[in-house]
C-alpha cells in the first residue's frame, strides 16, 4: 500500500485536496482517530496535488471561512472523499453498515408489536434487498432511503412514546443524567424525599434499552409505565 493518498473536496465548483496517510486517514473518517497531525502528510492545501497547484487565499476564505491549514484539513477530511484502497473500502462499508443497522434498531419498530427488530434481522434484510451502502456518506443521511427499501420485506415504523418514570432518591441523580441522554424530558418533579418523577419521550425502539439501563442503575427499584 502506498504511504500517501488524496482526500478531495469540492465547494461551489472549486476543488481542494490534501495529502494524507491512508490507514490513519481512514481511522479519522471512522471516528477512531482524533489527532489530525498523525493523518496529514503535510499541512499544504492544493487545488491539484499532482501538479502542486494551490488555491488563492480568497478561495480558501470563501469555502472554509478560515486560512488556518489545520482547520481546513479537518473540514476536508470530514466532508471530502478519501481515495480508498479495495480493503479500506470494504472496511468502511462494513463500519457504515454497522452504524446504519444500529440506528434502525434504535429508531424503528415493528408496527405490529411496537418492538424493535433484532439487529441480525435488519442485517439480513439489508443483504436480501441488496442495499448499496455509500462508505463516504454519513450514515444518517442514508437511513431514509435504506428503510424504504427494507420495508419491502420487513415492517418498519418510526414511533415515539412517553414513559412515566419514578426513581428512588438514592439513584435519582445518576438516573437523571441517563434520562437526559436517551430522550426528551417532558416533565420532571423532584419530590421532598429526593426521589424523581419524570415524563420521558423516546423512540419506541429505545424502550427496552432505557428500561434495562434504569433497572441496572436502580437495582430494579425504578418504576416505568408507558403513557403514550
Amino acid at each position: 500500500m502506498t504511504d500517501v493518498t488524496v482526500v478531495r473536496y469540492s465547494f461551489e465548483g472549486d476543488k481542494f485536496e490534501i495529502l494524507v496517510k491512508p490507514d490513519p486517514a481512514l481511522d479519522y473518517k471512522l471516528g477512531k482517530k482524533k489527532d489530525i497531525s498523525a493523518v496529514l502528510v503535510s499541512d499544504d492545501i492544493y487545488t491539484d496535488s499532482g501538479k502542486g497547484t494551490k488555491p488563492a487565499t480568497e478561495k480558501l476564505l470563501k469555502a472554509f471561512k478560515t486560512e488556518d491549514p489545520t482547520e481546513i484539513a479537518q473540514i476536508i477530511l470530514q466532508k471530502g472523499d478519501l481515495n480508498l484502497t479495495t480493503d479500506q473500502r470494504r472496511k468502511m462499508i462494513d463500519e457504515k453498515k454497522k452504524q446504519i443497522v444500529e440506528f434502525i434498531a434504535k429508531t424503528y419498530v415493528d408496527p405490529r408489536t411496537h418492538l424493535p427488530h433484532p439487529p441480525l434481522r435488519i442485517e439480513q434484510a439489508i443483504k436480501d434487498v441488496r442495499v448499496s451502502v455509500d462508505p463516504q456518506k454519513n450514515a444518517n443521511e442514508q437511513v431514509k432511503d435504506i428503510v424504504e427499501k427494507l420495508r419491502s420485506i420487513i415492517a418498519l415504523k418510526s414511533e415515539s412514546l412517553q414513559l412515566e418514570i419514578t426513581i428512588p432518591a438514592q439513584y435519582a441523580s445518576q438516573s437523571y443524567a441517563v434520562l437526559k441522554s436517551v430522550g426528551s424530558l417532558k416533565k420532571e418533579e423532584w419530590q421532598n424525599n429526593g426521589s424523581l418523577k419524570a415524563i420521558l419521550e423516546i423512540p419506541a425502539a429505545a424502550r427496552p434499552n432505557v428500561i434495562d439501563r434504569l433497572g441496572s442503575i436502580t437495582k430494579g427499584s425504578a418504576t416505568v409505565e408507558v403513557i403514550q
